[in-house]
């Protein structure tokens, strides 16, 4: 895979019939999508649940979550779309933030679980192993799109980059790091980490008194913090990630503190995921085994 990454040059272009062009970018942001999907159902089936809310859930995760996802990134490159504010709307040429797709999709989960009366915690417990999945798949898009790349390299693993799409300050490379790639694996790895932690509960849940609830009611106070552990995982895992991976990206983003917005992000996410470990061993497990 390597070599063939190595010596080809990708097309946005997936097909075209006519004057319709269907992009590879938007191929893989679907494929991701119902990935994520399915994964979601055989999750909840596995807890005991009705697929009913998922289907209705999710719909409102990708338009809400395109939306935040899209709009953070427009954020990010404000001098860029104020200068050409109809590019906003061009969302097959790439530019979706993950973070901002993270914000909105909790913002829509939490107003959608208290709408619904469903457990909140338990919802995105099940959402957040395919969410991975879709960023995995979804990655290969910027490949195609020859954007997000970073440093030149000279590793068999440098992917060559179209003269159009360089910067111009090394316009003279021709093969750069595949960030898209170390990011695809990466969340490839989360993804299988997160369903190993599920199949534990689900395991657990079998040989103990612990069942899953039947239905999506609201949690009570006192129940462990089964759901909520492969969330944190999951935004510490990914924001390590992109904290690492950052560091060799060379597309255009603001800075601060010599760190680029992502890593900041990401360092804020590293902090709340610290302060709920240290808040859930140190502060509430001793006070409910009193």
């Amino acid at each position: 895979m390597f070599n063939f990454l190595h010596t080809f040059h990708p097309s946005p272009i997936l097909f075209a019939i006519g004057p319709i062009q269907i992009h590879w970018y938007g191929f893989f942001i679907m494929a991701g999508a119902l990935a994520a999907i399915a994964v979601a159902f055989f999750l909840a089936k596995k807890q005991n649940l009705k697929t009913d809310a998922i289907i209705d859930l999710a719909f409102w995760l990708i338009i809400f979550g395109l939306i935040g996802a899209r709009l953070y990134h427009v954020f990010l490159e404000l001098p860029y779309y104020l200068a050409n504010p109809l590019n906003i709307f061009k969302i097959w040429q790439g530019g979706l933030a993950i973070h901002g797709g993270v914000i909105a999709g909790i913002t829509t989960l939490w107003f959608y679980a208290k709408k619904h009366q469903h457990n909140f915690w338990q919802l995105a417990s099940i959402i957040t192993p395919g969410l991975a999945l879709a960023q995995a798949l979804g990655r290969w898009g910027n490949y195609f799109n020859q954007e997000l790349f970073g440093y030149p390299t000279g590793l068999p693993w440098g992917i060559p980059i179209d003269a159009a799409h360089r910067p111009w300050q090394y316009f003279n490379y021709q093969y750069f790091h595949p960030t898209f790639l170390y990011e695809s694996i990466g969340n490839l790895v989360i993804f299988l980490i997160l369903i190993a932690l599920h199949a534990n509960l689900i395991k657990k849940s079998k040989t103990t008194s612990t069942k899953f609830p039947i239905s999506l009611a609201l949690p009570d106070p006192a129940e462990p913090d089964n759901f909520q552990f492969p969330i944190f995982v999951y935004l510490l895992l990914y924001s390590l990630l992109r904290f690492s991976t950052e560091f060799i990206r060379i597309d255009e983003t603001p800075t601060a503190l010599g760190l680029r917005f992502p890593q900041l992000a990401s360092l804020l996410i590293i902090f709340a995921v610290f302060i709920y470990f240290i808040w859930l061993k140190i502060i509430k497990k001793p006070a409910l085994d009193k």
